[in-house]
């Protein structure tokens, strides 16, 4: 029989923190991987760079969470970004600080960020067990009982099956789930958790795919694949809204849009719809969306010009230029590909010259270009999202120790609780908060 007196399941960014914490404090901790490395969504975490964290105090990450925010006040007080930075730099990694605030290693290598985790790790005297795969968790009067098996490998032939004799068992006095949510599954986040914690009569909110790009059938979308806007702004539009037919402004411009969220950034279109910062942002409400009741998105390409302002600096380039196609009238503000989609998307004649354009036309091409609007499908999925909104209730997790409400002795940390952030380093930074403090307080 082996017992610990802390079991950590999940060798995440969470779960790393939790038994290193737990191990310096004088704790016998066995951190579980069913992967055979440690930390694999640390290595492709920002494209294999690792944006940790951002340039911001506690209030900041908070403040960035909405409602959800509230419960990362305590947590983010015990470890905030400054923190968290000065533990990394403390392992012999320097960081730096981009112009949008994201924080970074200086070398752009996560594994370097990952390599300090587990330099630290090493020092605490935790027991680190790759491959294997937990089966089960039970409660009993001594404390849990955890049991265990050998990882199956990946299409695996007969010799690498599992059988009842691999099955190995050990007993608690208290377990801390970091086992991820469901986003990129490939790397082993296959919500594992959700389940044990159900078990144990905790509630889960619907997980579904966050930071994931965003998907539609339209085809004027599709045709721009490859183009970059650097800055636009991003309206999520409540469902049942239908846009106005490409026409004059009514009276308050945009009334009929009622924004449920937006973001302002830059927008990447692809074959399958939208990518960059502010799609992925946006993405938690396109997958909250029930199938048949996608909401809209509202493009405006041009933020810092109100529509009277890009109606008279059309009115002012149509008169000079006015021997030019009106379609062209965009590039002065506008990538050509995107300038000439948003032409066609008013509506307005190929052949129709600057000079040519009346009050009316140009008034089309200004809501074009202020309120396209994308009939969205849905998303890529959790194949492709960074992470996982929905989740562990907050409600019933104790956030000045990340211990559950419901079962002593059961902390739960990291991407598993219903709590997903915009990007920018905000999610890691929640998962290496909320697992510091699950290993501070266990």
């Amino acid at each position: 029989m082996q017992r610990w007196d802390v079991v950590v399941i999940g060798a995440g960014p969470a779960g790393l923190m939790a038994a290193c914490g737990a191990a310096q404090r004088g704790r016998q901790v066995l951190l579980i991987e069913k992967n055979a490395r440690p930390g694999v969504k640390i290595s492709i975490s920002g494209g294999g760079h690792c944006n940790l964290t951002h340039a911001t105090d506690a209030r900041g990450v908070a403040e960035a969470f909405g409602p959800a925010g509230r419960f990362l006040r305590s947590v983010l007080a015990v470890l905030d970004p400054p923190g968290l930075v000065e533990m990394i730099e403390a392992e012999g990694v320097p960081c730096r600080t981009e112009p949008d605030g994201k924080i970074l290693p200086a070398s752009d290598r996560a594994d370097d960020v990952l390599d300090a985790l587990l330099r630290r790790l090493s020092r605490s005297g935790a027991t680190l067990q790759t491959s294997r795969t937990v089966i089960e968790i039970a409660r009993d009067s001594s404390g849990f009982r955890v049991s265990t098996h050998p990882t199956p490998c990946k299409g695996a032939p007969d010799d690498c099956s599992v059988d009842s004799s691999d099955i190995e068992t050990l007993w608690t006095d208290k377990i801390v789930l970091t086992t991820g949510g469901r986003s990129y599954p490939g790397c082993g986040t296959t919500g594992d958790g959700y389940a044990w914690a159900a078990a144990m009569g905790h509630t889960i909110q619907t997980p579904r795919p966050a930071l994931v790009p965003i998907t539609t059938d339209d085809a004027w979308v599709k045709s721009l694949q490859g183009i970059t806007v650097p800055d636009m702004t991003l309206r999520v539009c409540s469902e049942g809204w239908t846009p106005s037919p490409p026409a004059p402004l009514p009276k308050g411009e945009g009334r009929n849009v009622r924004p449920v969220a937006e973001r302002r950034g830059s927008l990447l279109f692809a074959h399958f719809g939208l990518s960059g910062p502010v799609a992925l942002d946006l993405s938690r409400w396109v997958s909250a969306a029930s199938r048949g009741h996608r909401p809209v998105l509202v493009c405006d390409f041009l933020p810092q010009l109100s529509d009277a302002a890009l109606d008279a600096a059309l009115a002012e380039a149509a008169a000079g230029e006015g021997r030019r196609l009106a379609a062209s009238l965009l590039t002065h503000w506008l990538p050509g590909r995107l300038a000439d989609a948003l032409y066609q998307l008013a509506g307005l004649p190929p052949e129709r010259r600057g000079a040519e354009l009346t009050r009316s036309e140009r008034l089309r091409l200004v809501r074009a270009v202020k309120h396209a609007a994308i009939a969205t499908t849905g998303t890529l999925g959790f194949e492709k999202a960074e992470v996982t909104a929905g989740g562990i209730s907050l409600d019933e997790i104790d956030s000045r120790s990340m211990q559950s409400k419901l079962v002593p002795g059961l902390f739960l940390a990291g991407e598993l609780l219903d709590l997903d952030g915009p990007i920018g380093g905000f999610n890691l930074q929640a998962a290496f908060s909320t697992g510091h403090l699950a290993g501070q307080r266990v």
